[in-house]
Order: structure tokens, then sequence, then C-alpha cells
């Protein structure tokens, strides 16, 4: 899923400085940044594939700091252009930045800025959002980052509107994606946004992935809090709730315990982890469920009631909205991709014979990847495919996926 800001009239308006043009792309280059990450950028705006309908964008590399630029592996890279060259871009991309605990330099933040003024676009993949956070360029934007770093963004810049549950957010002249892959995602957008869908479209099957992902983060979550959480009053109850999740209980029993107001908690609990408290809690119940359909042989009802839910129906459509599937399919779908002999848990150590599966419809592939994805961890599942009908999906006239949403 993905966050496409169209109501930013003020953006949407600004115009290029004389000496921009739209077509050169800068990326900005850090010491210490990741090589995965970093080279996102540098393929899809670096390469010439106007053979295959892309139209050409100009690559400009530029080092963010005095080099040579370390990168994964202890590899080391030159990068031809200072800071200078970011003047002539259109758009800028911080594909990366080396730590989120240490601040960037800040003659690349007045590069940024300076950048901005002159109406580039400018792009954070991943943790790249840190750098144009530090730069202001995030304030009183919304915005995403990898979901494992989003409360530390939020806590860090509390005037930044941060979603962990995006893929990417697009406000107009600034754009930030989650981790990774999502970079693709983004970068795939600016091109559909330059040239088109036809054009995304054929970039994407050059570098086989899909034109367009549904979904978002939240199939990533896990129970994980930021560091930081540890020394601060609210750990106690965090970790309660974690504890209880199968009890039935709402965000007013948590600021109880807290002993605060519901609008205290919930201004606070932002601040710490990046989310409504609501929305982690349901969050939170929905990652619950899918271990118990995936590790135990639980009916969906019963699922349900380990997992706090008020009824089945209210799991079903919690599920449905973060995993794009219902629990009985994604457990049939989980199930059917298992190594064979694996055997089912026992969480009652019963040794009673498991319960039937409830059946549902037969299981879409889509459903079947998004099981995988699970499955296998987010970081192997989001470019899969699956043989010959994983490759189908990329041919030439084939439909794309699920479009991204666009903000009320």
């Amino acid at each position: 899923m993905s966050h496409d800001s169209t109501a930013a009239p003020e953006a949407a308006a600004r115009k290029l400085s004389g000496r921009r043009r739209k077509e050169i792309v800068a990326v900005l280059l850090f010491s210490g940044g990741p090589i995965f990450e970093s080279s996102i950028p540098l393929s899809v705006f670096g390469i010439d594939r106007q053979d295959a309908g892309v139209p050409r964008y100009r690559l400009l590399v530029c080092a963010g700091e005095e080099g040579p630029l370390r990168t994964t592996g202890g590899l080391e890279l030159t990068a031809p252009n200072g800071l200078e060259a970011i003047s002539r871009a259109g758009t800028v991309v911080v594909p990366a930045w080396r730590s989120i605990t240490s601040p960037p330099p800040e003659e690349a933040l007045d590069a940024l800025r300076r950048a901005h003024e002159e109406g580039a676009r400018i792009v954070g993949l991943c943790t790249g959002a840190f750098v144009l956070a530090a730069a202001g360029l995030l304030d009183g934007r919304p915005a995403t980052t990898h979901w494992m770093y989003a409360p530390t963004l939020a806590k860090r810049y509390p005037s930044v509107h941060v979603d962990p549950r995006e893929l990417f957010v697009d406000d107009g002249d600034v754009l930030t994606s989650a981790g990774t892959a999502a970079g693709i995602d983004l970068c795939l957008h600016i091109v559909r946004t330059d040239h088109g869908n036809e054009a995304a479209g054929a970039l994407a099957r050059r570098l086989v992935v899909p034109p367009r992902r549904s979904g978002g983060q939240e199939r990533y979550l896990d129970r994980s809090l930021p560091e930081e959480i540890g020394a601060d009053p609210l750990a106690e109850v965090v970790a309660w709730a974690l504890e209880h999740l199968h009890e039935q209980f709402d965000v007013e029993t948590l600021a109880a315990r807290a002993y605060m107001s519901r609008r205290t908690f919930d201004r606070r609990f932002r601040s710490l982890t990046g989310s409504a408290p609501l929305q982690w809690l349901i969050t939170q119940r929905v990652l619950q469920a899918q271990r118990l359909l995936e590790t135990s042989d639980y009916s969906v009802d019963e699922v349900a009631g380990r997992c706090g839910f008020r009824s089945p129906v209210a799991l079903r459509g919690h599920f449905r909205r973060q995993l794009g599937s219902s629990p009985a399919a994604y457990r049939a779908a989980y199930r059917a991709r298992r190594p064979q002999g694996e055997k089912h848990s026992d969480p009652d150590g019963s040794g009673a014979p498991p319960p039937p599966v409830q059946q549902e419809a037969p299981v879409p592939l889509q459903t079947r990847r998004t099981a995988a994805a699970h499955a296998v961890g987010p970081a192997t599942s989001s470019l899969s495919t699956e043989g010959r009908a994983g490759a189908e999906m990329y041919a030439g006239g084939r439909a794309s996926l699920p479009g991204q949403r666009s903000a009320p």
C-alpha cells in the first residue's frame, strides 16, 4: 500500500529553477551506506532502456561527503560528482543513511534544502528519510521509513507524521519509502508519475518485479519496539499488553494502567512508537493470530478468542485488511508451502490428532504469494516468483497489481 498525496496544490505548483532539469536525477551517496539500497536508484535511473520503451533519465552520482565512500563488504566507491552537481538535478534521491543515531553532514543538508527551495523533488529511500528529516524537509508532512526504524524517526522528529504501515509516501515534492524493496516501488512510482503506466510497466518487466505491490508494511511488523522504550514509563504497560493479548481489553484499559488520560496516553504512545495505540494493539492481535494459524490447529473461532478479538468476524475483518487474506485461506496457503513431513505443533501438549482445518474458496495466486512471504520472511519474499505462474505476471500485456491508495 502507498500513500499518494494529491492534496498538495502548493507543492504541485512549484517550478524548477532555470538551471535545473526535470530529467536529471542526482543520487546522494554517503560512506557506510548499504550497497543494495544505494544501487536501486542507480539501476532504475542510470541505465538506458529506451529500447524497452522506458524514457531515459540523466543520472548524476554525487558524494555527500569526502571519499572514498566505504560500503557493504568493505567495498570503496568513488563518486564522479560532488555536492555541487545537485544544483542541476530536478530530482535528488538519498537512498540510505549509515546510522539512524548520527547526524548527516551539514553541507549535504544545506544542498538538499537549496534543491528543495529551487523546486527539486526530494526522495528518501529507507533510512534516507532520516537525512530528509534532519534537513527539516519532512516537518509537518506524512512520511515513512523501514518499520523497524519508524518509531525512532517519530520520536526524534515529532513534527513528522510517520506512518510505518506504508510502502511509500508521495507528498508531492517530498517522497519517502520503506525498506529495501520498497525503494524499487517508489522509484517505479516516480517513473509512472513522470511518464505514465506503460513506461513504468515496461521498466518493471525489465527488473522482473511487480508494477505495483498491494498491501503495506503491516505484514512485516513484529513485536519489536524501539530500544528507547526500555527506559520509558510506558514500557511496563506495553509489556503487559503483549503478555495479555488473549484478553479482551481496550486502549482505555492501557491508559488507566499508565495512570494517564486517554488523550495524554495517545500522545505519549504515538511519540514513543510512531503509531496510534489502537492501531498498534490491533496489529499485535493480528500478528498473534498469524502465529497461531501457522503453528497450531486451533479453529479460526478459537484463534479469535485467544487473540482478544470479540468475535471471529472482527478477526476476519482486521486480518484481511492487514494481510489481504482471510485467516482460513492464509492457513491453507501457509501449510501448502511447508516442507512435506513437517508436523503441526501441539499447543496443548495433549497429543490429540489435529482437528480438521476450516476450508474456504480456493486460494488465489496472490494470496499464496502473500502467505509465502510470511513463511520465508520479508527479506526474500518481495521479489520472489513461483515458477512459470510467477513469471507470467511480468510478461507484456498482463494486468498490473492493485494500485496505490490515495490520501483522503
